[in-house]
């Protein structure tokens, strides 16, 4: 046995590629399972049936490893059994039973409609920094744009007047994507009234600026949403991906389209954008609950 995961092993690094810490991973699954056969009594490949499968299956659920382990674990042993397959080392997939073992999606965390609205609320707009702090907010959370979008903004990027603005995503992939009334008036009004103090001297072509008059920096802004957040009360872990989060998750709740949240949120594949399906049906069993007298 062990001489057939070092055959594996040996493949996926010289053939596959992978990375010595991958290939290390690897075996310390395979010698896991390795370990279980032996414990029946098993000590070749080719004496590893469906039934040894199953029941290392089993043990690791009830040694209590987390379902994202255990599908990783699982996904091990079928790379193995298949390469052993195709090397004629075993006749037969042991693992062909085995049920699909997927960890469950992490929905993303959201912000309520009444908290982003607590949230915003918050900077100064009597000052420079206020200002730009509030249009920024307010452009992440109208727009769904990835914080990288965002600080990467240029001034010629924004057409207020139509209400659209234009961003590159991951890829280079260009995309345009509307903003609300709301959120045009603040960039209007910190482009009128802050940035020219923020910029200083220079000639940046970002839009929004430090005290410095250089471009946004992710850190920077990252620990701006967490002051307003305090400010506001609110408890739950809020990082610039929350704003996106949320204005995927309410666009969905108020009626819009899987197709257009997808195009706004400049996700590749469809399958991306639906765990916000999963997020606004979760809300609404909740609202179930509480509120339906035979909940």
């Amino acid at each position: 046995m062990d001489s057939a995961v070092q055959k594996f092993l040996d493949y996926l690094m010289v053939e596959k590629g992978l990375a010595s810490n991958s290939v290390a991973a690897y075996g310390g699954d395979l010698a896991q399972f390795v370990e279980f056969a032996r414990s029946k009594g098993v000590n070749s490949p080719t004496d590893v049936d469906p039934t040894i499968a199953s029941g290392y299956a089993v043990s690791l659920s009830s040694a209590g490893f987390a379902r994202a382990t255990i599908a990783r674990k699982i996904s091990s042993l079928r790379s193995f059994a298949k390469f052993l397959t195709t090397e004629g080392m075993i006749q037969a997939d042991f693992t062909a039973d085995l049920e699909n073992s997927t960890p469950p999606r992490r929905l993303p965390s959201t912000l309520s409609v009444q908290e982003v609205e607590l949230l915003l609320a918050q900077p100064d707009c009597s000052t420079p920094k206020g200002l730009r702090d509030k249009a920024m907010l307010e452009t992440l959370y109208a727009s769904g744009l990835r914080v990288s979008e965002l600080i990467h903004l240029k001034t010629e990027d924004v057409n207020l007047e139509i209400g659209f603005l234009r961003c590159f995503g991951k890829g280079s992939k260009e995309r345009v994507v509307p903003i609300g009334q709301v959120a045009a008036g603040c960039v209007r009004r910190y482009l009128a009234e802050a940035r020219g103090s923020l910029a200083g001297a220079g000639r940046s072509e970002y839009l929004f600026l430090s005290y410095r008059g250089e471009p946004m920096s992710r850190i920077m802004f990252w620990k701006i949403i967490k002051k307003y957040a305090a400010s506001a009360g609110i408890l739950k872990r809020l990082t610039p991906h929350t704003l996106r989060h949320s204005f995927a998750t309410h666009l969905l709740e108020h009626g819009a389209d899987l197709r257009s949240v997808q195009e706004m949120l400049g996700h590749v594949s469809i399958t991306t954008t639906e765990i916000y399906t999963h997020v606004t049906k979760t809300l609404l069993y909740e609202i179930y609950e509480m509120t339906h007298p035979r909940a």
